[in-house]
Formats: C-alpha cells, structure tokens, sequence
C-alpha cells in the first residue's frame, strides 16, 4: 500500500508566497504540540473548527463545525486554492517551521486513507536544506505541488536552513471526488479501517 502519493495539482508559487508575506507577525500562532518539535513551529487558521482565528486544533466531538476564517477571507488565492478540493474540508492550515527548527519524528491518529481523513501538504516556501521524512525515506515535495502522506506511519521534519519553511496543510474527508483523484494516480485503496463500539 503507498504510504504517499503527488497529485496532479500544481499551484502558482508567487502568488502562495506573496499571500504568506501579506501576513502580520502576529497572525502566526504557536503550534500546540510542543512536546514534538524543537525551535519554533507556528501556523495560521483558514479553517478551523467554528472559523476561529487563531484556532489550529481540531474540533472536538461535538464542537463547532469547519469553517473558512475571517483571515482566509482576505487571501484570495489561498481561497482558490482551497476551492480545487471538490471534498469536504476540515481543518486548512499554514505550518511555519522556522529556520533551524525541526519537528520530532511521531506518528498521527486516523489521518491516513484507509481512515477516511487524508492530510495534504502543499509546500509554500521550502528549499533543498528542509527535508520530510516519511518512514525513514525523505519526501520530494516542490514548492507548488500537492502530496498525500500517511501520517499515520513515523515521520519528522528538519529545517537547517536559514529559511522558514511555509506550508499549506489541508485535511480533506475522502469522498467519491477525492477518491476518483487518487485512483487516477494509481493509488490502490486500502481496505478501511474497522470502527470498534464498545
């Protein structure tokens, strides 16, 4: 089963770069999960639970629906961007790691294929000195393009450059459409996951 996959998105880097440099320091928040990262990882809110600003969890059960925040509502191609995903979306995110920091290798929870909830990167600012590792084995992601990873399985980040690394983070639930997409780039389905009710 491939643990990843490039989809056939291709965004226009200058105008993902231009919309990350139209926001105020202060927009960028501190990412929650200290206990896996080193330096200083940060991200600002498109959608989040109940459109709050400011909000990188995900919504609890029973808490507010995803919605588009005020401040995707002032980054029109961002906007776009998140409209290509003919799913329905939660959480959508831009994760600043800044220079010299690195994010501990972990593994997430129901965010693989076979959970029905797939998380996608789309690499804003990055250089050949950041590296994402997946299962030991590191990830080609361009600025602009548009990868599926299996989040579930071990991987960490390293930035030793002096450069921050931005990236749009989308979690999309897999329906037909996002499906369809995969299956044109040969990804085979893995058979999903039992649910267990006590």
């Amino acid at each position: 089963m491939l643990s990843h996959v490039r989809l056939p998105f291709r965004f226009d880097v200058g105008q993902l770069q231009a919309e990350v440099a139209s926001l105020p320091g202060d927009a960028w928040v501190a990412h929650y999960n200290t206990r896996d990262y080193e330096g200083d990882w940060t991200g600002v809110a498109l959608r989040s639970s109940g459109g709050r600003d400011g909000w990188l969890l995900p919504a609890p059960p029973g808490g507010a629906p995803y919605a588009d925040t005020p401040t995707l509502g002032r980054l029109p191609y961002l906007a776009s961007v998140l409209s290509t995903f003919e799913c329905p979306l939660e959480n959508a995110r831009l994760l600043k790691l800044h220079a010299g920091s690195s994010i501990l290798e972990h593994s997430d929870h129901t965010l693989g294929y076979a959970d029905g909830l797939v998380r996608l990167h789309v690499p804003i600012v990055t250089n050949a000195d950041v590296a994402f590792y997946l299962e030991g084995e590191r990830m080609p992601m361009e600025q602009g393009e548009c990868w599926y990873l299996d989040l579930n399985r071990p991987h960490r980040v390293d930035n030793r450059s002096d450069q921050d690394r931005v990236h749009l983070v989308i979690d999309c639930v897999v329906d037909d459409w996002l499906a369809g997409v995969f299956a044109d780039e040969g990804f085979v389905a893995p058979v999903a996951r039992p649910v267990f009710v006590e």
